[in-house]
């Protein structure tokens, strides 16, 4: 039975350089402290705390007095800087590259904005790590939309900025552009609307679609493996099963079903960004022993 690991899987880049960071410094000293998990996913939480990484709170980082301090990749609002200071907390910073410009882009758009009356839409989950950062550059003004439906209540008959998360889906994006574009065109029949669109959603996470779906059809079997907590593992785990109905969601070796690979002669190991290759190693291993 061949079983192939999906080159296209595993962590983004961003996560990669998160972890890195992380090792190094738990290479340098005993604790590191990390405001929320680094990454989605249990496994390598559990391994970095093995290292000296503890995951804490917003709220318990208020109670932190020189120390040293993660910032995940996720990124912050600058409320968290500031806390830092005063605390006498020493920060490294993982923030994604990616997520770095959004977030100075985003602050850019709001001081235009405010100066207009206009507003600063981000198409995000709420309460996600990244959208709290992206909407404290904008002094929690930012409008969070998850669907069409969540723009009924805004004013479009002035400017307006819109930005996406970058790990959401680009189909539900493109919807809500399509609703602001209707909704603006009715405050400005004959004249170009003060709407300008950004294109945030990170290349690597858009693409991920089309290319776990040819993987999926081209093996019998599929098993998927993701933290539970991921949004992108959810989100690309629906994919598989759509395009290949025998397709499994694990979160650790243990999880393995034997039965499910009885009749097959091609397996295939995939994950969320969140995944770390090494654990699809581990399943990779797994299944080839039985």
């Amino acid at each position: 039975m061949l079983v192939e690991i999906d080159n296209n899987a595993g962590f983004c880049f961003g996560v990669i350089k998160a972890v890195e960071i992380a090792e190094k410094k738990l290479g340098e000293q005993d604790k590191l402290y990390c405001i929320g998990d680094i990454v989605h996913n249990e496994e390598e939480i559990n391994r970095l705390k093995t290292m000296g990484m503890e995951v804490i709170s917003h709220a318990e980082l208020s109670n932190l007095k020189n120390k040293t301090v993660l910032i995940r990749a996720h990124g912050e609002p600058p409320s968290t800087y500031k806390l830092a200071t005063e605390n006498g907390v020493i920060l490294v910073d993982a923030t994604c590259p990616v997520v770095l410009k959004l977030q100075e882009r985003v602050r850019d758009a709001w001081e235009k904005m405010a100066l207009s009356n206009g507003t600063v839409i981000i198409y995000g989950k709420k309460g996600h790590a990244e959208v709290i950062g992206l909407v404290g550059q904008t002094e929690g003004n930012a409008v969070i939309v998850e669907k069409p439906e969540d723009l009924d209540n805004i004013d479009f008959s002035k400017p307006v900025e819109v930005f996406s998360q970058t790990t959401k889906e680009p189909e539900m994006y493109q919807a809500i552009i399509e609703k602001i574009k209707t909704l603006m065109a009715q405050h400005f029949p004959n004249q170009e609307s003060p709407l300008k669109i950004h294109n945030t959603i990170c290349g690597q996470v858009a693409n991920r679609k089309t290319e776990i779906r040819k993987f999926a059809t081209s093996h019998d079997v599929i098993v998927f493996v993701s933290g539970k907590k991921s949004s992108n593992g959810k989100m690309l785990f629906h994919e598989c099963e759509e395009a290949n109905k025998q397709s499994h969601f694990i979160s650790e070796v243990s999880e393995i079903n034997p039965q499910w690979f009885k009749q097959a002669s091609c397996v295939g190991i995939s994950g969320a960004t969140s995944t770390p290759k090494w654990l699809m190693e581990q399943v990779a291993a797994a299944i080839k022993s039985m």
